[in-house]
């Protein structure tokens, strides 16, 4: 009986961290989206944002790993006598990949006229192309219900983008799409090579060693851009170190940063559960784009923003019915064993 009760352990874990996701996620947006806008006083670009947010988020990472306990999995080197967690090379190119995330995550909320939903739906839409992809050349199974699943997410993300005319995506908004799905498959493939077993230290060691690398690695890119780059861009940003941190708008950046690490941590936990990536990623997909449409709600009611477009909600919909899907199968599990149990 043991052995039978042990598959619905891990189900029950990627919906509580998909929970957490999406109760971080549908602030971080929303407040990223008004700030950048203008709509909580002074106007900040993205870059400008990503300087404090990205500090607050190695904050928070450090906190996170001191409070869990988690810091004591990772690989360790001896550094002047003192054992100094260090990543291997595959965390390490895994958390550069990740860094690239968080950046284009929080410029893809600060493009004028482009809606979160809009935006979020197209960076997910492109995760969700890549997830069968890597798990074919991991040699990992989809089953049916993934198929399903990921069929449905996908038809959310066609259905709220088809008003082409509408879509008013720049270079430079283009350009953060493709960087952002590119850096999830390198990301993805590694977690499917190294993470994604039975073990939950190896899980958690591999989750340390990514996030350890990931939020410095952004501050620090940030940093050396600020010294030595031209251009608007580089401006902004070197503003973003210089001009943001003595603003009354300071403490709404924080925020951001703070959700910002919300995120990376439950979605990373999400996508590191043991199953394929056709499962786990239509589950991360939907969780922050039901948050992105949560997000849309709340800035329509507090900041008078436009509503949520009829298509996006459509959208929504075809998301909720996708992650019924993917837990109608672990659900009916858990009732025939509990239905063995009693008998």
């Amino acid at each position: 009986m043991t052995h039978l009760a042990q598959p619905t352990r891990p189900a029950a874990s990627i919906w509580i961290w998909a929970f957490g996701y999406f109760a971080a996620y549908a602030p971080y947006s929303a407040l990223t989206k008004a700030l950048s806008d203008g709509a909580l006083g002074e106007k900040l670009s993205g870059n400008a944002i990503l300087p404090v947010s990205t500090f607050t988020s190695l904050v928070g990472m450090i906190a996170f790993m001191l409070i869990s306990g988690w810091w004591r999995l990772a690989s360790t080197t001896e550094v002047f006598g003192l054992k100094v967690p260090t990543p291997t090379r595959w965390t390490l190119l895994s958390g550069i990949c990740t860094a690239a995330i968080i950046t284009t995550t929080t410029l893809a909320y600060t493009f004028s006229g482009v809606s979160i939903v809009l935006m979020m739906l197209l960076m997910r839409g492109g995760v969700l192309i890549i997830a069968p992809i890597v798990d074919a050349i991991s040699g990992r199974k989809v089953q049916w219900h993934n198929w399903v699943a990921l069929g449905l997410t996908f038809a959310s993300l066609l259905v709220a983008a088809s008003n082409w005319d509408n879509l008013a995506l720049t270079i430079t908004a283009f350009v953060d799409v493709v960087a952002y799905v590119a850096s999830y498959f390198v990301r993805l493939r590694f977690m499917s090579r190294l993470a994604k077993s039975d073990s939950p230290d190896a899980t958690k060691k591999y989750f340390v060693e990514e996030q350890m690398v990931a939020t410095p690695v952004a501050f620090g890119a940030m940093g050396v851009l600020a010294l030595i780059g031209q251009g608007r861009v580089m401006e902004e940003i070197r503003t973003g170190f210089t001009h943001v941190p003595f603003t009354s708008a300071v403490w709404i950046v924080v925020l951001i940063g703070l959700f910002s690490q919300g995120t990376g941590v439950f979605g990373a936990l999400v996508l590191l559960d043991k199953r394929s990536n056709s499962f786990t990623v239509p589950v991360n997909r939907a969780s922050s784009v039901l948050a992105g449409v949560l997000a849309t709600l709340i800035l329509t009611l507090w900041l008078s923003r436009p509503p949520i477009a009829s298509r996006e909600l459509l959208g929504a919909a075809l998301v909720t019915l996708a992650i019924a899907v993917l837990s109608a199968p672990g659900i009916l599990k858990a009732r025939a064993l509990a239905s063995v149990s009693r008998g």
